[in-house]
């Protein structure tokens, strides 16, 4: 799979300095951590998944997950595992028909409700058990997480498949201030001693924020929900430290439209304005509509904080989220100088573009991330922005 693989290859010459490359379901964990994107969340009792897959419905997707747990009713979870079921032996039959190309298959998880029903499940799926990349586990916790990962293990084990867990913290024990710390540090304990079987560790901010009858509203980031921001840093902190290696990915964001605004629009005029002129204000105003700016706001404090992809509920997300996600010419610029001259003869210098100085020690850490980042997503031609894929009409 590649990322912007929809596009022509006029378009990817016109837009990118460094095209994405392609990576597949079998590659290094360290690759597929970064490569998730934005994940679609859907519920297992959804229709037309598997067509979906096979008509490209869903433009960009490059990762999704089957939800058994929250996003289905408790009386709907034998017909959710059966269509769980269905789907996957559909998918395969796709690629024997010559309908689907494996390496067009999406990365694939399932969301379950326990460390129960993920074996039961696993029995269930058996021989197409490899179509998926792995399980998300809800409400981990230092209570259950350990179950939760030695099952994966005993399934990798019996069925000879390499499937990946993610967690997702979302727990009262973990938001709560007086029990956090010790949450935290059990957690960890658990996740380094299981470390290779963990592909990306989730934040649940809407469970989060459950604990406290409280809901962000369209025109608020997460950032701007003090308990939850204060939550987040912690986690950040703990898993996000170069030395741990860990890649945790952003919670979701709840809304696909738009009501009445109570504060002013965030997304800036002036990149649509310099790129397009007149034109680019109407541009502006269709994906003010279509994305919602706190989405693409929330995007950018998502990785200014360290996170590394994102849940999202809609498929209109998708675009703005991985336009995002792509290195823009500025940071690949900086990255490669400062790797280059990872030798000892200079300590600082100033950056190509003139306008900051790229100190090679302290910044070394960043460069190694976004030369990863580039491989993946790619790298902008300069003068190129995230409004030269948000522009196209496929996603308007």
């Amino acid at each position: 799979m590649r990322y912007f693989s929809y596009l022509t290859d006029e378009e990817i010459k016109d837009i990118f300095y460094s095209p994405p490359e392609a990576f597949y379901r079998d590659d290094p964990k360290k690759i597929l951590s970064y490569g998730l994107g934005a994940v679609l969340y859907m519920p297992a009792t959804k229709d037309n998944i598997v067509q979906d897959i096979i008509e490209k419905k869903n433009t960009g997707m490059v990762s999704m997950v089957m939800c058994l747990e929250d996003a289905i009713g408790d009386k709907a979870v034998r017909e959710a595992e059966q269509k769980v079921e269905d789907n996957l032996k559909a998918l395969s039959e796709a690629i024997k028909n010559g309908k689907l190309e494996d390496e067009q298959i999406p990365l694939i998880f399932l969301r379950v409700r326990d460390p129960e029903q993920m074996l039961r499940m696993a029995d269930k799926i058996n021989e197409n058990l490899s179509l998926l990349t792995g399980f998300v586990f809800p409400k981990f916790s230092w209570r259950n997480g350990e179950i939760f990962l030695k099952n994966l293990k005993k399934i990798n084990s019996i069925l000879g498949t390499k499937l990946y867990g993610m967690p997702i913290l979302e727990t009262a024990d973990i938001l709560y201030k007086e029990t956090r710390i010790g949450a935290l540090n059990g957690i960890r304990e658990i996740l380094d001693e299981y470390n290779d079987l963990v592909l990306n560790i989730r934040v649940g901010a809407t469970d989060f924020s459950s604990l406290f009858g409280i809901r962000r509203g369209y025109d608020m980031t997460i950032y701007d929900i003090s308990v939850i921001r204060d939550c987040i840093a912690d986690i950040l902190n703990y898993f996000t430290r170069v030395d741990k290696g860990y890649v945790v990915s952003a919670p979701v964001w709840e809304y696909f439209s738009s009501g009445d605004r109570v504060l002013k629009p965030q997304l800036r005029r002036s990149p649509f304005e310099e790129a397009y002129g007149s034109e680019g204000i109407e541009i502006r105003r269709e994906l003010l509509n279509a994305y919602l700016d706190g989405l693409i706001r929330e995007v950018l404090l998502d990785k200014a904080n360290g996170f590394m992809g994102k849940t999202i509920i809609h498929p209109s997300h998708i675009a703005p989220v991985q336009a995002l996600y792509v290195v823009s010419h500025e940071e690949y610029m900086d990255a490669l100088s400062i790797i280059k001259n990872n030798d000892g003869s200079v300590g600082v210098m100033k950056s190509q573009y003139e306008n900051k100085m790229n100190e090679i020690k302290p910044h070394l850490n960043w460069a190694k991330k976004i030369l990863k980042k580039s491989k993946i997503y790619g790298v902008y031609h300069e003068g190129q922005n995230f409004t030269s894929l948000l522009t196209r009409k496929t996603h308007l």
